[in-house]
């Protein structure tokens, strides 16, 4: 055998040895990215609420609950009814009171007048009465109306408190519209400053 053909042997065997001697590597495969996931979508919004056309109607509001029934209220008893102030005539026991300017208090001697009114309406027990209340020529209508009223007023709260029964009373006001006097003069207009007195059997 030739050098030159124990050099291809000897060169083919190494290659084999090499060959057969070199255990192949396990091919890893690159590990692979999980593939992206597409966020959630947003829930849309609520939708407004649609306007009401125009023209359409406007539904009513809801009607609010009846309230509770009023307890009822029993009437009042009638007032009794008395006879027309223009049925009553003056007495001559019964004498009229005066007052001061633009005041409806008693004074003392009329005080004395009306203790004596009293007295005889106790005595006379079927017997009802009209105070008048006046004024003099001063001041406006209105306000005259209201002072009378206290004038008659202020009477028969003092007979009431002497024991006349206040049913057996009937107030009026004048005001200054039936004067006894029309002079300017200070004399007479004291006198139309008063409360008068009237009586009628019931």
């Amino acid at each position: 055998m030739t050098s030159r053909t124990v050099l291809v042997v000897t060169s083919c065997l190494t290659l084999a040895v090499m060959v057969s001697g070199c255990p192949k590597r396990p091919v890893v495969p690159a590990a692979q990215a999980p593939a992206p996931t597409a966020a959630a979508p947003a829930p849309p919004p609520a939708p407004a609420p649609a306007a009401p056309a125009p023209g359409a109607p406007v539904p009513a509001p809801a009607p609010a609950p009846a309230p509770a029934p009023a307890t009822p209220v029993a009437p009042a008893p009638p007032a009794p009814v008395r006879p027309p102030a223009r049925d009553y005539q003056p007495h001559r026991a019964l004498k009229e009171i005066h007052f001061e300017f633009d005041r409806a208090d008693v004074r003392s001697g009329d005080a004395r007048i009306l203790d004596a009114t009293a007295e005889w309406l106790k005595a006379n027990g079927n017997q009802l009465a009209v105070i008048e209340g006046h004024c003099d020529d001063r001041g406006t209508s209105e306000y005259n109306m209201a002072l009378g009223e206290r004038r008659a007023r202020a009477a028969a709260d003092y007979l009431n408190a002497k024991g006349i029964d206040r049913g057996r009373l009937l107030l009026i006001s004048y005001g200054k519209e039936r004067p006894l006097c029309e002079d300017r003069t200070e004399t007479c207009r004291a006198a139309n400053r008063r409360a008068a007195f009237l009586v009628k059997e019931q």
